[in-house]
């Protein structure tokens, strides 16, 4: 997989703060390693969104991810309030994840991350275009 990355993405990891900064990197981390993962995705592009880091994939829907100084103790990871990516989530992975409407899924900073689950979301929105006819997205 080729990762295509815009050079306007380091700084804004770069100005989180060091523990946010961590957590950032490893939920980036977590989105490249499961791109690798995925049979198909050949290319990978991280750019910003919105200002926030983000991830595109052909086959998939926009995956993007921040923290916000008005609420500090979380981090968001967002996706297109039009598919049907969190309201799945919300019934696969109820009582794992907190949830925010249509858009996100929250995280809190304090808190481990639940990788397995959260590697399933990622793949089910870098993938969502094959797999949004399916009952829970192939998850």
């Amino acid at each position: 997989m080729k990762l295509t990355s815009d050079p306007r993405v380091k700084p804004v990891f770069d100005n989180y703060p060091e523990i946010v900064r961590h957590k950032m990197l490893t939920l980036r981390e977590l989105v490249l390693e499961t791109a690798e993962e995925i049979d198909g995705i050949e290319q990978l592009e991280e750019t910003l969104k919105w200002g926030e880091p983000s991830f595109l994939t052909k086959k998939g829907s926009t995956l993007r991810m921040d923290w916000k100084p008005k609420n500090p103790q979380i981090l968001g990871i967002y996706f297109s309030c039009s598919t049907r990516l969190v309201e799945t989530f919300r019934v696969v992975f109820n009582g794992i994840f907190r949830f925010e409407g249509k858009r996100a899924i929250l995280l809190p900073l304090n808190a481990e991350i639940p990788k397995m689950a959260l590697k399933q979301c990622i793949k089910a929105t870098l993938t969502y275009h094959q797999v949004k006819e399916l009952p829970t997205l192939g998850i």
